[in-house]
């Protein structure tokens, strides 16, 4: 055999390399915009977001998580990338140290995002504990119907609510139109057929919200009326004084339920530990450190329970 064939046949050779060592890292997928002239607008107004400049931000951001925390199982999408720039008004370090708060947060509360898809709460869906209206309200914001009565504590606990409501907002926010912050924005929070005992126990906790939260809180007991004046009854369904027809869960529940592959693939396959990727050695100077980690955890932990 010649010297040319043994080298071969004793070196690796590019023919018995995988087809993945050949290929180079594929690049997140492009970003094509589905705003309207009119949001394209109001995000330069209102979010100092410039077209012309949109791509060259969303780079700028993922270049600060690939240096900073390269061991962080994030998509580095330019679509999920832009949802951070927008919560934080296109300020790249606020928008870095928000992403890095939304892995935390999902990381140390397992018992909420481990295994979380539509198909493991059917039984919340099938309650008709929570919907999306059909219909946005005249700014253009999807309305979240939650119902609390529906929930019965003996057949599964509260921690399976709140998994809803975040599986909700994170299909929401998958469209352009609705990201502003979590990465999304509560608008408001219209409270009807509330106890009494509410309102007292209400006032008390007001004074430890921040103002501008507590100020999108609103009790309309039985008024109806004063709901109206805040939401218009052509959105509502007939059961909230609307013109809406009925309320329909079963249309929302049938988005969620299509949307298992995209829920599996971000939400079930298997990530480091928190603190193997977000603790103290990880950390660059000025984010929160694991201590820190623990308060903004129980700051968004009451935040969820103060909306439902």
């Amino acid at each position: 055999m010649s010297e040319e064939s043994d080298s071969l046949r004793t070196s690796p050779s590019v023919a018995s390399l995988s087809e993945n060592e050949l290929l180079p890292p594929p690049e997140p997928p492009g970003y094509v915009c589905s705003l309207t002239e009119e949001l394209v607008t109001k995000a330069r107004e209102e979010l100092q977001e410039k077209p012309e400049w949109r791509l060259r931000d969303v780079q700028a951001l993922r270049d600060m998580v690939r240096k900073e925390y390269p061991n962080l199982s994030t998509s580095l999408d330019d679509a999920f990338l832009l949802r951070f720039l927008r919560a934080r008004k296109f300020d790249y370090d606020r928008a870095l140290q928000l992403l890095i708060n939304y892995h935390s947060c999902r990381r140390s509360w397992p018992e909420v995002f481990n295994n979380l898809k539509p198909s493991a709460l059917k039984d919340v869906l099938a309650s008709g504990f929570l919907t999306v209206l059909p219909h946005t309200d005249p700014r253009g914001c999807h309305v979240v119907c939650i119902r609390p009565d529906r929930w019965i504590p003996s057949n599964y606990p509260i921690t399976e609510n709140i998994r809803a409501i975040y599986l909700t907002l994170e299909k929401l926010i998958q469209s352009e139109e609705t990201q502003d912050g979590f990465p999304i924005r509560i608008k408001a929070v219209h409270v009807v057929n509330e106890p009494r005992i509410f309102k007292g126990i209400f006032a008390i906790i007001k004074p430890f919200l921040k103002e501008k939260i507590a100020n999108r809180f609103f009790l309309h007991g039985s008024d109806l009326n004063s709901l109206h004046a805040n939401l218009p009854r052509s959105i509502l369904p007939k059961e909230y004084g609307g013109t809406a027809g009925e309320l329909d869960t079963a249309t929302w529940n049938a988005v969620l339920l299509a949307s298992e592959d995209d829920f599996v693939k971000e939400f079930c396959q298997p990530v480091p530990a928190c603190d193997s990727i977000l603790g103290q050695t990880l950390l660059p100077e000025g984010l929160a450190s694991d201590a820190q980690c623990d308060d903004s955890l129980r700051a968004a932990k009451s935040q969820l329970y103060s909306c439902y």
